[in-house]
């Protein structure tokens, strides 16, 4: 069990968990979590979702009022981390403060990557990340009628979808050859393509913005890489985001494409872990390093740390899960389907109602599905003890999947 204070840097859904965790477990020493923005620690998913629709205030996205924090005695530090002495085991704050620590929790989680090109820099162009990008972009929607959204990855179609049932025009401009192509199956792929498309929006494939165009600071358009202009008085990036590994570099800790941890989330400081979307953590379950941007993985890997911080160490194993609301369709994700070599189909795109069951030499790894989630839920039991299920039992509609959990 670990020896005085613990801080954690960064209030996202692992910061917040850790914290809960440890209190759970039975932690009754200190515990600090440092945020850097002015709210309480909140849900993220539905930013781009629900909460971008005008649905409910802030407070309906807060993990716990402020009375939960007074109760479990979490102390809410508004400040930024800027520098760890590891040999002192003291945070320094943006403030001029420092505060010791018996073991540290990197939660920082990732950033938007940035536009580099002309005019990117203007007010008209955002990004959605946090509370107050949303915030900005709900209030923007309310007065623009023309939208371009760059990346078809979960961000940019939800916002794009979100926008159109707000009746805006919409662009989406992605430079791979289908939507999400990093994440989903291409038969997945073209069933959202083909579902956007009939809503209004209007999907360029192949193609990147090289310009924003503008006339005395305000968006007018963008320029395209085929010669193509499309009109537009908003545009909204959505290219990937990049882990917050800085802290940790600087403290001469090793990092790659995210913060270097083991099997139990530790990094080569043993009385630091990371977690999260800034975490690269060795996976049994795997064979090899991941860093994965999901909730279930925040949270896992925080319900772990504090799991070993209050004496009960383990092998962090979780089993990836995600999900997607665009419009009326829900994607849910089951495993990784990254590397499959063979694609088995339940159910049928026409029906709105399918899922696509991913095989690699003949075992399953990972399910895609659309509004079906019965085969979600399957999907998430049946990879969580290891077990697997024929490609023709998958495609088989009789085939009772129930029985293969038996």
């Amino acid at each position: 069990m670990t020896q005085g204070p613990v801080l954690i840097v960064g209030a996202g859904h692992a910061g917040f968990q850790v914290a809960a965790s440890l209190r759970q477990h039975g932690f009754s020493g200190r515990i600090a979590l440092i945020n850097d923005e002015a709210h309480l620690p909140y849900q993220r998913p539905p930013l781009s979702k629900a909460y971008l629709k005008g649905t409910g205030g802030p407070d309906s996205l807060m993990f716990r009022p402020d009375k939960f924090y007074c109760d479990q005695n979490i102390e809410l530090i508004a400040d930024r981390a800027i520098a760890i002495d590891r040999g002192a085991r003291k945070l320094n704050l943006a403030s001029g403060s420092s505060l010791d620590y018996g073991h540290l929790v990197l939660a920082t989680g990732a950033r938007n990557r940035l536009l580099d090109i002309p005019n990117a820099n203007l007010s008209d162009v955002r990004y959605l990340r946090i509370l107050d990008d949303s915030e900005d972009l709900r209030r923007r929607i309310a007065s623009s009628k023309h939208v371009v959204v760059i990346g078809a990855g979960f961000i940019g179609l939800e916002f794009a979808a979100t926008a159109r049932i707000k009746g805006l025009e919409v662009d989406v401009v992605e430079l791979a050859s289908r939507v999400m192509a990093r994440a989903v199956t291409a038969e997945v792929s073209e069933y959202f393509q083909g579902r956007h498309r009939a809503a209004g929006i209007r999907i360029h494939l192949g193609v990147q913005v090289t310009g924003i165009e503008a006339d005395r600071g305000k968006v007018t358009g963008v320029s395209l890489s085929d010669g193509r202009h499309i009109a537009a008085d908003l545009v909204v990036v959505g290219v990937g985001v990049l882990p917050n590994v800085e802290l940790a570099a600087d403290a001469g800790l090793p990092v790659a494409s995210g913060i270097i941890v083991n099997e139990q989330l530790l990094t080569a400081d043993p009385n630091i872990s990371a977690i999260g979307d800034c975490a690269l953590f060795e996976s049994p379950r795997f064979g090899g390093s991941l860093r994965l941007e999901s909730v279930q993985n925040a949270t896992d890997h925080a319900r772990c740390v504090a799991a070993r911080l209050t004496g009960d160490a383990k092998t962090y194993d979780g089993q990836p899960w995600f999900w997607s609301d665009q419009g009326d369709d829900k994607l849910q994700i089951a495993g990784l389907t990254t590397g499959y070599d063979q694609v088995v189909m339940r159910g049928h795109p026409a029906q709105k109602a399918f899922s696509a069951f991913c095989y690699k030499t003949g075992r399953l790894v990972g399910i895609e599905s659309i509004n079906r989630a019965g085969d979600h839920m399957f999907g998430r039991r049946l990879l969580g003890m290891d077990r697997s299920i024929a490609p023709v039992q998958a495609a088989d509609p009789g085939f009772d999947l129930k029985s293969a959990l038996a």
